[in-house]
C-alpha cells in the first residue's frame, strides 16, 4: 500500500524552529546581535552551545517580546503573526 507523502511541518507549529529562525534573524544586525547578548547575559560561546536548549531559545524569544520593533521585523522575516513568535516561549519544555 502505497503511503501519501508527508507534509513539511509546520515551523509556525514548532516553537523550537521559531526561536531558531528568529535567532537567524537577529544575529544578521550586528547591533541587533550585540544587544541580544547585552540583555540576555549569554555569551557568543553559550548561544552556540545552547541552540537545542529550550532555556536558551526561550532567552531568544523572551528578548523579541520585549521589544516590538525586533518582535515584529522577526515575525514578518519568518511568515508568522508577531503573537505567534510572542507565545512560542511559552510553548518551549522550560
Amino acid at each position: 500500500m502505497l503511503r501519501a507523502p508527508s507534509s513539511p511541518a509546520d515551523p509556525a507549529k514548532d516553537p523550537q524552529a521559531l526561536a531558531l529562525g528568529a535567532l537567524g534573524w537577529l544575529l544578521q544586525s550586528e547591533s541587533r546581535a550585540d544587544r541580544l547578548l547585552a540583555l540576555t547575559g549569554l555569551t557568543p560561546e553559550a548561544l552556540r552551545a545552547g541552540l537545542g536548549d529550550p532555556a536558551v531559545l526561550g532567552a531568544v524569544l523572551d528578548f523579541l517580546a520585549a521589544h516590538e520593533p525586533d518582535l515584529v521585523g522577526a515575525a514578518d522575516h519568518l511568515g508568522v503573526a508577531p503573537e505567534v513568535l510572542a507565545h512560542a516561549a511559552d510553548r518551549l519544555p522550560r
